[in-house]
């Protein structure tokens, strides 16, 4: 069962989207396709974002679209390659912005687990794909259940800063309590949209103003 993947405060948090009917199907599905067809990320990382990043600890959401569906690249957090990995082009361009916007130098692992474990959840709205398809996992239940851990969070008393980066990230936006929450927007970082504001538009910066204002430690986005 999908829920016996997740090892932190999520479990309970999430306990009655377990119970929904569409996530029997989804599981189904899934078991299918695991035994059938390479799928990515592996399955005990399906929920690797949860993981690294309990609800407890979530100060910032960096929403991403689905698992990259390449050789070696998903691990479960969204944006995130595994060690060794060549840097797909999105992430480039975030490595790009990043050491503009903070004066650091360009990362050389497109591992972001120190993210992860400093309070950054790096969620994806659907968290597994086929190998060489792009969202075809599209559909199937996933956004179900990843717009209730959003709105899992937009329950939470403390405020939380949402990086809704593209349109689809954007469209989230009606699940958040913006008088409460804090959000960051800006084009996708793909080199089809970099160029239209996200270059320029220093979130990460933004990221650690926000978290200072609220009272809670910046990240460290260094990656070193």
């Amino acid at each position: 069962m999908l829920k016996n993947l997740i090892t932190t405060d999520w479990k309970d948090v999430l306990q009655d989207e377990f119970n929904q009917a569409y996530v029997e199907n989804l599981e189904s599905f899934l078991e299918d396709e695991y035994n059938n067809k390479t799928i990515f990320p592996k399955k005990e990382e399906i929920f690797s974002a949860l993981n690294h990043t309990s609800f407890n600890d979530t100060k910032v959401v960096i929403l991403g679209q689905d698992p990259y569906h390449g050789d070696n690249q998903a691990h479960g957090l969204s944006f995130s390659v595994l060690p060794g990995t060549k840097l797909p082009p999105s992430l480039v361009n975030i490595f790009k912005e990043l050491a503009d916007d903070c004066q650091i130098n360009m990362p050389s692992t497109g591992d972001l687990t120190p993210w992860a474990k400093q309070g950054v959840l790096l969620l994806n709205t659907v968290l597994t794909v086929e190998k060489s398809k792009a969202h075809s996992h599209k559909n199937k239940g996933w956004e179900n259940f990843t717009n209730d851990i959003i709105k899992s969070l937009n329950n939470k008393k403390n405020p939380i800063i949402f990086v809704l980066w593209g349109k689809p990230a954007q469209q989230k936006k009606k699940l958040i309590d913006q008088e409460k929450h804090i959000i960051i927007e800006a084009p996708h970082p793909s080199p089809l949209s970099a160029y239209r504001g996200f270059f320029g538009s220093k979130p990460f910066s933004n990221i650690n103003l926000s978290l200072e204002k609220i009272g809670q430690t910046p990240i460290d986005w260094s990656l070193s």
